[in-house]
């Protein structure tokens, strides 16, 4: 196996990111719903090579493979720079939190899930206005299943979490409540409509783009992310209205 040192020629350079580079333009179009408006996606894939460029200054050949390493540390520099870049104004929040608290109000008041045009007019804004707030809060949603991914390893038999000390062990009783967490989760996503469902499924079990979904569902990449938004916090709305229910399930458990 090749041994990478700190410094390598620009050949080499150059032929690392060409077998890279399919990889790099994938992970970057996965990242795309996240992007602000300062940045484009030729930004994420310019910060992926430089991510490559940082895992081979760094590989040792003895620790694992190089390919496992490379792309964690590819997908690793792109999600420091949209961090980096993430922003929302207290305005936004505010908007987004009306539309949660109206969201909680009119389902108990309807006994269902409240429609998009329900919503507006309970907040007395235009239902452009809405969509509006949606789509803010998609670009502003900062976290993903895929964050906390623990099988991204080194190599194939270390698991990088299993390499950090946890000052705080796991116990019998965290264990239950992670577990009542999931079946609720999973109650309140066969809540949704039938849409939603489907795109939750595409998205985040067969790791679709919105573009994918799109063209799945006949529907336009922007109205996707709106229904990927909404369903987002319909589910939020839900599991804080649960959580004191949760807590007295988990004691009486």
């Amino acid at each position: 196996m090749q041994t990478y040192k700190a410094e390598i020629s620009d050949e080499e350079k150059e032929q690392t990111i060409r077998d890279f580079l399919p990889f790099i333009k994938y992970t970057a179009s996965r990242l795309l719903w996240r992007l602000p408006l300062q940045l484009t996606i030729d930004d994420l894939i310019s910060v992926g090579i430089m991510g490559l460029m940082d895992a081979l200054q760094k590989y040792d050949n003895t620790k694992g493979k190089l390919r496992t390493f490379a792309e964690f540390r590819i997908k690793g520099a792109m999600l420091d720079e949209l961090r980096s870049n993430e922003w929302m104004p207290r305005s936004v929040k505010d908007r987004i939190n009306g539309i949660k608290t109206a969201h909680r109000e009119l389902e108990k008041e309807l006994g269902r899930f409240p429609e998009d045009e329900e919503i507006a007019s309970a907040l007395d804004i235009s239902l452009d206005e809405y969509y509006r707030t949606i789509n803010d809060a998609n670009s502003a949603v900062v976290l993903r299943l895929e964050d906390f991914d623990v099988s991204s390893t080194f190599d194939e038999n270390i698991d990088i979490l299993e390499c950090i000390a946890d000052p705080n062990a796991r116990n019998p009783l965290s264990l239950l409540e992670d577990r009542k967490k999931k079946e609720m989760l999973a109650e309140l996503i066969d809540q949704l409509s039938e849409k939603e469902r489907l795109l939750l499924s595409l998205y985040y079990w067969e790791e679709m783009t919105m573009k994918e979904i799109g063209r799945v569902m006949k529907l336009t990449e922007g109205r996707v992310c709106q229904m990927h938004s909404r369903a987002l916090i319909r589910l939020k709305s839900k599991l804080a209205d649960n959580e004191c229910f949760h807590k007295v399930l988990i004691k009486k458990g």
